[in-house]
Formats: structure tokens, C-alpha cells, sequence
């Protein structure tokens, strides 16, 4: 019985490959699905979706926030952070659960957990911090009215320069290249920062969701710009990370992302 046991066990294993990438896609659908039918809020995305840029001005209407919005809010950042991150996570996970396979099978590693997954927990409980902070700052924008509470993007061009301007720079700078690095180089920040068991797949999952983090939150504060569900934004910035992390000539796509950037921000002020 025990053999029949240890044998299905690791059958199991040998197509992990295809369950983490099956379950990967899962999280990523499911995340995609929950912000276009409006993450909660029951307002209608194509609502609050346009190509204009800057978008137009409408008229404030900022109420105080009930206490379940906070959660909604919550919510809702989180799962664009889930679909918009997790695909350009997908290698490191991939690679994790193929070298974790392998601590299983040397015996450095019990063949009865899963550290995979307490990886990507780690990673989008990272995430989850930074929605944490970003809903903050989404509450704060609406109180001193520079950003409309149902469209969800910046009434102000002071505002929106001033991020532009921000997001543009830091592309540009070396703590950028510190952290697209981390993130393009899945082997040596597993060599460098390999722990074993769930705790230490746990502590990897996170620490790489603050590498990814450090290279994207200038990126992701542009959704305070363009609206945070605008889905225009949101698949444009996805699409962003996605080509910096993964493409061939990643730092120097950074680099002109940036330089593009700054010249917005000069656009924008200059109205």
C-alpha cells in the first residue's frame, strides 16, 4: 500500500512541469476575468477605458470611501497585479519547480510537499503589500481632488507630469537595472538566494516578488495616470513588463521606455 502510494506520488511529480504552468495559466485567466467584469466594483470597465491621452476631464464627484471599499479596492489591485505580473513570472516559477524537482529526487527535499506552490505564494503575497500601499495612495489622490473617483485616473496634469516624469527617470536609473537584472537572470538569483522546504520557497517567492517590485512600481504608478481599469493601460503596461523581463535587449527596451516617458511628461505639462 505504502508502494502503490510513493509510485503515484511520483508520477505525479515527473509531470509537475505541466501542472505548475497549467496552474500558472489558471491563476492568470481567472485574474484576467475577475478585472475585466470590474474586479468588485460593479462598475462597467469599458466605462472607464479610453484611448485618449491625457484622459478627459470629467466632472468630480469623490464621496468618502465605506469600509467594504477598502476591501473591494484591495481586491481589485491585487488581481491586476496577479494578471498583469504573474506571466512575466511564469519562467522563474518554471525553472524553480524544475530545480526544486530535482532537490525531491537527490533526497534534499521531502517528496510529500509542494514548494512551488509556497513560492508563488511568496510572490503574490508581495504583490499584495504593494496593493496594500497603492490603494493608500489611490485614497489620498481622491481626498484632495486630483484623481476621479469612478473614472479612476488623474484630474490634474501636475499630477500626471510629475509620475511621468518619475516612471521615466527611474527607468533609467541603475536600481532599475539592479532589479530587471534579478528578474531576467532566474538561474543566479536561484544560485544566489536558494533556500530548501516550504519556509525557504516561501522566503524565495518573496524576495523575488520585491525584486520585481523595485522594476515595476514606477511602471504600475502609471495606472494613477491613464486609469487604474483602464484596460488600454492595463494591457499596455502588462505588455511593457512582459517584453523588459523576457525579450531579448530587455535593459535597452528600458531604456527607451523611459527616455519616451520623460518626453510624455514634458508633453503633458506643457499641456
Amino acid at each position: 500500500m505504502v508502494m502503490d502510494e510513493t509510485t503515484a506520488i511520483e508520477r505525479v511529480l515527473r509531470r509537475d512541469r505541466l501542472i505548475v504552468l497549467g496552474g500558472l495559466l489558471a491563476i492568470i485567466i481567472l485574474a484576467w476575468i475577475f478585472v475585466l467584469e470590474g474586479a468588485g466594483t460593479g462598475m462597467s470597465v469599458g466605462a472607464m477605458t479610453t484611448w485618449r491621452f491625457p484622459p478627459p476631464v470629467v466632472p468630480l464627484a469623490n464621496e468618502p470611501w465605506p469600509a467594504q471599499y477598502w476591501l473591494i479596492m484591495l481586491l481589485m489591485w491585487w488581481a491586476m497585479m496577479v494578471a498583469m505580473m504573474t506571466p512575466s513570472a511564469a519562467p522563474m516559477i518554471l525553472l524553480y519547480a524544475r530545480v526544486a524537482r530535482r532537490a525531491q529526487k537527490q533526497g534534499q527535499m521531502p517528496q510529500a510537499v509542494v514548494p512551488t506552490a509556497w513560492f508563488v505564494l511568496g510572490y503574490l503575497t508581495s504583490w499584495l503589500a504593494f496593493s496594500t500601499v497603492a490603494v493608500a495612495v489611490q485614497w489620498t489622490l481622491e481626498r484632495i481632488g486630483l484623481m476621479h473617483m469612478m473614472m479612476m485616473w488623474s484630474l490634474d496634469k501636475w499630477l500626471s507630469g510629475a509620475l511621468l516624469m518619475a516612471a521615466g527617470l527611474y527607468q533609467l536609473s541603475p536600481l532599475k537595472d539592479i532589479c530587471l537584472l534579478a528578474c531576467r537572470s532566474p538561474v543566479e538569483f536561484l544560485s544566489r538566494h536558494w533556500r530548501q522546504g516550504p519556509t525557504g520557497a516561501l522566503h524565495l517567492g518573496l524576495a523575488h516578488g520585491l525584486y520585481c517590485i523595485g522594476c515595476c512600481w514606477a511602471l504600475m504608478a502609471l495606472l494613477f495616470v491613464g486609469g487604474i481599469m483602464n484596460v488600454v493601460w492595463i494591457v499596455g503596461l502588462t505588455t511593457v513588463v512582459l517584453v523588459e523581463k523576457i525579450a531579448p535587449y530587455g535593459h535597452q527596451v528600458a531604456r527607451v521606455t523611459g527616455t519616451v516617458l520623460v518626453a510624455t511628461a514634458i508633453y503633458v505639462i506643457a499641456g
